[in-house]
């Protein structure tokens, strides 16, 4: 399966919603149109910054469907297809394909915690649902559930269109031993900013990244200082990332970089309750960091 065009900073697009919490489909258009005229090579939607678990079915298609439309075929589209259960994620996965989009992007089970042999049964299941490419996405912190790089051999071994893993455990080991375990080569894509780069340095081919909402051309700067081989500047710009990662904790997830969208003039709305906005205090504190990465950059 060909996975070359897979590769490079993709935002994790926050999806956008009116103030009274519906899905503001014009502003989906706008969003991904600012992400490519800023040089993105991918846009992912429907993922967790993209509070996939807080869209029905519908809106979660609708939101595929807007996507695929504002895209154009100019990059491609990772899709969020995941669920809480294997047939909501078939579900999701085939309906995904069914509106052409590139890849579909699966995260763990979530509450139930699946074992490691659950997973590969759940994931060679959607895999044999669908002919699209089928990327894992980890992310224990979100989800209590941890994808060992021995199951990730595993989904890949069972199904050719298991194609590699988005992992956003901050666990660098981990993510080194996805690449060197796998039983072909893999992608492997970073979710936590403070150490796309690192992950990158060690064979990743990209980032699906939050920062990329708020500060995409940077975020393309640092990609493109590495794959020239200015290793100093792009640790420079990865460094100037970090206080926005540092800032999760001012709010809960995924309001800080929806606020700080907004901060940054790409506005995506409020996040849906229960998830309120910052109070002034914290909102002023984000601005002083949202302010001092646009200045450093």
């Amino acid at each position: 399966m060909q996975i070359s065009k897979f590769h490079g900073v993709v935002p994790a697009m926050a999806t956008p919603f009116t103030r009274d919490h519906r899905l503001d489909e014009a502003r989906v258009g706008e969003l991904i149109d600012g992400y490519i005229r800023a040089g993105v090579h991918g846009i992912s939607v429907a993922g967790s910054q993209g509070e996939f678990f807080a869209l029905d079915t519908d809106e979660h298609i609708r939101l595929l469907e807007l996507s695929m439309q504002a895209i154009d075929g100019r990059v491609p589209l990772y899709a969020g297809t995941g669920g809480a259960t294997t047939r909501k994620s078939i579900e999701l996965t085939k309906a995904a394909e069914a509106l052409g989009v590139d890849l579909a992007l699966v995260i763990t089970p979530y509450f139930a915690q699946p074992s490691q042999d659950e997973l590969v049964e759940h994931y060679t299941a959607v895999a044999r649902a669908t002919r699209l490419p089928v990327m894992l996405y980890n992310n224990p912190p979100r989800t209590s559930v941890n994808v060992l790089p021995a199951t990730l051999a595993r989904c890949m071994r069972a199904a050719e269109n298991i194609v590699g893993m988005k992992d956003s455990s901050g666990d660098l080991t981990q993510s080194v031993e996805y690449l060197l375990t796998a039983p072909r080569p893999a992608l492997l894509f970073s979710g936590r900013d403070t150490v796309a780069l690192a992950m990158m340095f060690h064979g990743g081919q990209g980032t699906i990244s939050p920062a990329a909402n708020v500060f995409p051309e940077l975020m393309v700067r640092m990609y493109d200082a590495l794959r020239a081989g200015n290793h100093d500047e792009a640790v420079r710009i990865s460094n100037v990332f970090a206080p926005l990662r540092a800032a999760w904790a001012w709010g809960s997830f995924p309001v800080v970089i929806k606020e700080a969208m907004a901060l940054a003039g790409r506005d995506a709305g409020p996040a849906r309750p229960p998830i309120a906005g910052l109070s002034e205090k914290v909102r002023a504190d984000l601005a002083a960091v949202v302010e001092r990465i646009g200045a450093a950059a």
